[in-house]
């Protein structure tokens, strides 16, 4: 199952001109999720690719404005558009009260909006063999971060043990693979006879906005991919412990901690130029990644090697599913 993130906004609180503020997309085999919804998300993915993606969750890391602005827009444009299945929200505690002041502003008589107030280490919602659940974050307002855990999967198959037992190669194959049992000759064939020890799915998260703590080290323990925040460089950690924030030696340093397999800096302040977050991050943890706007990062099962980003531009975006419509300029038009 293909597992792609894209990120759509990378910026810290306030956007560049290359940079839109917080928005990351994730597609996995068929769903579609959405961590944070910064002002002008919906024009971030129209820009990427992707088109509007009709996304199936959003998962609020806190209630700041670079954080939540663009869900009202966003909202609307799916009633525009005749969405009619539910759009479950899920945040930290305060989500029911921000989404009550700009109900007015959605629209959402075709569909429902579905709040959802969790707490960390709560599982909040179910995908096809994943889950995503909720950890602690440190941000001086109510917050949590994202995590994205797949079940673990069946071993691999071994043909040639199957066929020294007699199975015949075809459905009987398939059978044993699914879990079910066969009798062949006098014995009974069981999937533990011919299946591999059972290989762990993908582990990611997504911190948002934290200082380093000793929650997300734990949280990430193993995990495939880190995503943190790195709005300052070590000059500034003063100023990082007073907003709460964290800088790219401490990101790196939780991702060492972790023992994470790559990690990914978001949340990126204009003051410093990419290359010198990457360096100093680097320093301390050497799988480090500082993608723009629109890149794409593909996560692997584990054994089939690390993830790797795509640079926007590269190739045709993966993982989307536009929302139905025709002319993008026109539709929904009130």
């Amino acid at each position: 199952m293909d597992l792609w993130i894209t990120f759509l906004g990378t910026a810290a609180s306030v956007p560049s001109r290359a940079r839109g503020t917080s928005a990351t997309f994730v597609a996995r085999g068929g769903a579609r999720l959405l961590i944070d919804c910064g002002e002008g998300t919906q024009r971030q993915f129209l820009r990427s690719g992707l088109g509007l993606a009709d996304v199936d969750a959003i998962f609020i890391t806190h209630l700041h404005g670079d954080h939540v602005l663009g869900l009202p827009g966003l909202v609307k444009t799916y009633a525009l558009r005749g969405r009619t299945k539910p759009l479950h929200i899920y945040g930290p505690a305060g989500l029911n009260r921000f989404l009550g002041w700009v109900e007015p502003l959605m629209r959402t008589n075709a569909f429902r909006v579905v709040a959802h107030e969790v707490k960390p280490g709560q599982d909040a919602h179910r995908l096809d063999g994943a889950r995503v659940e909720a950890f602690a974050t440190e941000h001086g307002v109510p917050s949590v971060g994202w995590a994205l855990v797949e079940d673990d999967r069946p071993g691999a198959f071994d043909a040639d043990a199957a066929r020294a037992l007699g199975v015949t190669p075809g459905p009987d194959f398939g059978v044993l693979q699914r879990g079910g049992t066969l009798e062949v000759g006098d014995r009974v064939v069981s999937p533990a006879d011919v299946m591999g020890p059972p290989r762990r799915g993908r582990r990611v998260l997504f911190t948002g906005d934290t200082q380093p703590c000793a929650q997300t080290v734990l949280a990430a323990e193993g995990a495939d991919v880190l995503v943190h925040e790195a709005t300052f460089l070590a000059a500034d950690a003063g100023r990082a412990r007073e907003t709460r924030h964290s800088t790219a030696a401490e990101a790196a340093e939780v991702a060492a901690r972790a023992g994470v397999r790559t990690l990914v800096l978001t949340h990126l302040s204009g003051r410093y130029p990419p290359r010198d977050v990457k360096r100093e991050a680097q320093g301390a943890f050497p799988e480090v990644l500082v993608p723009r706007d629109f890149d794409q990062l593909e996560v692997p099962f584990p054994e089939r090697g690390q993830a790797a980003l795509r640079r926007h531009g590269d190739a045709p975006p993966a993982g989307a599913a536009v929302a139905p419509g025709g002319d993008p300029e026109r539709d929904g038009e009130e």
